[in-house]
């Protein structure tokens, strides 16, 4: 063996392979606690050295536990990322699942796009050094750059965030044919851009997990999942719903959070992100967060349907909705939006057709940019800030 943590932690496969953005192959780096996320490949090469670490991310270095533990980052959309502390364990009951269900470990080529400070990519990176693929950090490269290495490196296995996904799409290129699997988390993949996910990759099973950094995966969705569903559970993962929340139990859960407290909250065993959902046939749709929910004209209304819905529009990438004190309805809904400002007067209607007239966005306010978390995820905070709101 190469290397590797101490008993039960994660390990360096013999067969494994790192290899850098740049396509060079690196050793096993010597160990420490808390490693800098840039350069990735060094810094993972240490990790797989250490059994307690964390890449990236402020704060004292994690302590020690009974056993290996790692220390990962909240996606910090809607403010601060908390560091969450998990054992290693954690992590590898589900590599045990995907090395079976997707093929992943010796032979199979997986790419990782985003930094390690997001616990996604630190997870697709861990997974394929330990069960003895090759993985390729490819962090650094521009998306038009990391579509052509995934295509030169012959990737079979892709970690992606949507907008990760998006950014590839948006730059033309050449097909990447050895791509068996695009593995998509973070947030939920619109089907305008699953179908533009198929010109990358036109062999590839699309697979989306739905979970949390506390929670890790709680289901899978594919080709053959219901419209607007998030699948149904991932192996070994029990889930129950509680007036409309979401609780959890499985063995892929989060120890505590370490520093600042966050949201999830424990229960006999059992874990809840305050997310609130649906079962169908055993399907699971999400409505949203309990946090982000807000009332209107006395009607309880999660801003991620209304985003899930403008996303799915003609000439709309991106869609934030945000709420402010209204004196006749309580709250009034704005959508801060992505894409062709000439749509404005389709999406509106097609809004308050949908939605009725008090529940659909009072407006749309057009932006260029579009700010993001380390994780890829849309900065809710950063666009609350920014947001001139209309009179």
């Amino acid at each position: 063996m190469s290397g590797g943590a101490s008993k039960g932690g994660f390990r360096w496969h013999p067969v494994a392979r790192l290899f850098d953005a740049e396509g060079e192959q690196r050793p096993v780096a010597s160990t420490a606690s808390v490693m800098a996320e840039r350069p990735s490949a060094l810094a993972l090469a240490a990790a797989l050295g250490s059994p307690v670490f964390r890449i990236g991310g402020d704060g004292p270095a994690p302590e020690p536990g009974a056993e290996p533990l790692v220390e990962t980052l909240t996606s910090g959309s809607t403010g601060t990322p908390r560091r969450i502390r998990r054992s290693h364990a954690s992590w590898i009951a589900s590599f045990e699942v995907n090395a079976a269900r997707f093929g992943i470990g010796p032979g199979a080529r997986v790419a990782v796009l985003g930094r390690l400070v997001h616990s996604l990519s630190l997870y697709g990176a861990v997974e394929g050094m330990h069960l003895g693929a090759e993985v390729h950090l490819l962090d650094s490269l521009r998306p038009d750059r990391q579509r052509l290495a995934l295509g030169e490196r012959k990737i079979s296995h892709l970690y992606a965030t949507p907008a990760q996904l998006r950014l590839l799409v948006d730059h033309p290129g050449a097909v990447c044919p050895d791509l068996r699997l695009i593995l998509v988390g973070g947030s939920k993949l619109d089907a305008a851009l699953r179908a533009a996910a198929r010109t990358l990759a036109p062999a590839a099973r699309i697979v989306e997990f739905y979970g949390a950094a506390e929670t890790s995966f709680i289901t899978l969705a594919d080709d053959a999942t219901p419209e607007g569903s998030v699948g149904k559970v991932y192996p070994g993962v029990a889930l129950d719903l509680r007036q409309g929340q979401i609780w959890v139990k499985s063995p892929y859960l989060f120890e505590a959070y370490a520093g600042a407290p966050g949201g999830a909250v424990w229960q006999d065993g059992w874990l809840s992100v305050g997310e609130i959902g649906r079962l169908e046939d055993g399907w699971l749709y999400l409505m949203g967060r309990a946090g982000r929910m807000v009332t209107v004209a006395d009607q309880n209304v999660f801003p991620e349907e209304i985003e899930g819905l403008l996303v799915a529009m003609p000439g709309i990438r991106q869609a934030a909705v945000l709420a402010r004190p209204d004196a006749r309805r309580g709250m009034v809904l704005i959508a801060v939006v992505q894409g062709d400002p000439a749509q404005e007067a389709a999406v509106m209607a097609a809004l308050r057709a949908t939605l009725g007239p008090l529940k659909a966005p009072k407006a749309l306010i057009w932006r260029q940019d579009w700010p993001t978390v380390a994780s890829g995820k849309t900065d809710l905070a950063g666009i609350e800030r920014e947001t001139s709101w209309p009179n």
